[in-house]
């Protein structure tokens, strides 16, 4: 069980900072960075290990960084090399595929259906991080929406707009189908019914002015 700071973490903050470096969240301007951060708070709340936190601040780096000088092999290597082969197979467990076997380029909705059914073969740890990864996502468009006043402003950053909601149910439904129980569960499932509450239109609370 891992309570607070460690060099290794501290270690992947910085690789996750170099290749992340000029991301930024969706439809804002706040750096990429605070995503694998959340992501590694939400998993230290529920008293998570070095491996699993690691793998949170890394989880995105494959999926997200490829670009010049940066190939996803690379970036594989690069990871395994750094933080071990444990933290490779939990981010590789919750990076989305972008191409099938025959090399053809997987469509929006095959990537979503192939990544939900590795699922069944990830770990423990990678079960955690997705879980992770997907309450702060959908908390993060759950503050959007009560911070403005136009929420199509915010429902259109995604392809499927307000039907984006369909997404985390979805998640976490496959996670209970794979017999993943663990207490994370009820705050998943909490973050998915508020964010379709959302997307119907019902009211939701607005936050403190801050002074």
């Amino acid at each position: 069980m891992i309570r607070g700071y460690s060099d290794r973490i501290n270690h992947a903050f910085a690789f996750a900072a170099k290749h992340h470096d000029q991301q930024v969240r969706k439809g804002t301007r706040l750096p990429y960075l605070t995503h694998p951060a959340n992501v590694a708070v939400i998993l230290t709340r529920y008293g998570r290990d070095e491996e699993t936190v690691v793998a949170g601040i890394l989880h995105d780096v494959i999926e997200d960084c490829v670009r010049t000088g940066y190939t996803s092999d690379a970036l594989r290597s690069r990871i395994g090399e750094k933080f071990g082969e444990t933290v490779l197979a939990t981010v590789l467990a919750v990076t989305e595929t972008r191409v099938g076997p025959d090399g053809s380029e997987f469509s929006y909705e095959e990537r979503k259906a192939d990544y939900l059914e590795r699922l069944s073969g990830a770990d423990e740890r990678a079960r955690w991080v997705c879980a992770a990864d997907k309450i702060h996502n959908a908390s993060s468009v759950l503050a959007d929406l009560k911070r403005t006043e136009f929420p199509e402003n915010v429902w259109k950053r995604f392809r499927s707009g307000r039907d984006t909601p369909q997404w985390y149910r979805q998640v976490y439904e496959r996670l209970r189908e794979i017999g993943f129980a663990a207490p994370i569960m009820d705050e998943l499932r909490a973050v998915a019914e508020a964010l379709e509450q959302a997307a119907e239109g019902e009211p939701l609370p607005r936050p403190p002015t801050w002074r």
